[in-house]
């Protein structure tokens, strides 16, 4: 199993209909990719306040990692990013993922 965390830094003014529908196209991704097991998302609610200005996150699962590997070129995948990196603060600077496997 390849757990998949992406931490994102979207911008302030995006509207929240707008985030909610970049998540639900990433989790959409769930029955267009095989091998995603799981997606869930959610906007940063600590108040530790060690976000370092990464304000909403989401963790994807996927079976292996061959089936990891297939989902970064997958064509789904890459028109969804560009919608992320749309609400984005910094673009790509404004985003950080970690996979690791258990």
């Amino acid at each position: 199993m390849i757990t998949h965390m992406v931490l994102m830094k979207v911008r302030p003014e995006v509207a929240r209909g707008d985030v909610e529908s970049v998540f639900a196209a990433i989790g959409a991704l769930k029955g267009r990719i095989p091998g995603i097991a799981s997606y869930g998302w959610g906007a940063y609610s600590s108040q530790e306040g060690l976000n370092r200005g990464y304000t909403h996150g989401f963790c994807m699962t996927f079976t292996d990692a061959g089936a990891r590997d297939a989902y970064l070129p997958h064509p789904e995948h890459e028109a969804v990013k560009e919608s992320v990196l749309g609400i984005l603060d910094g673009g790509i600077d404004g985003v950080l993922a970690f996979d690791y496997e258990s």
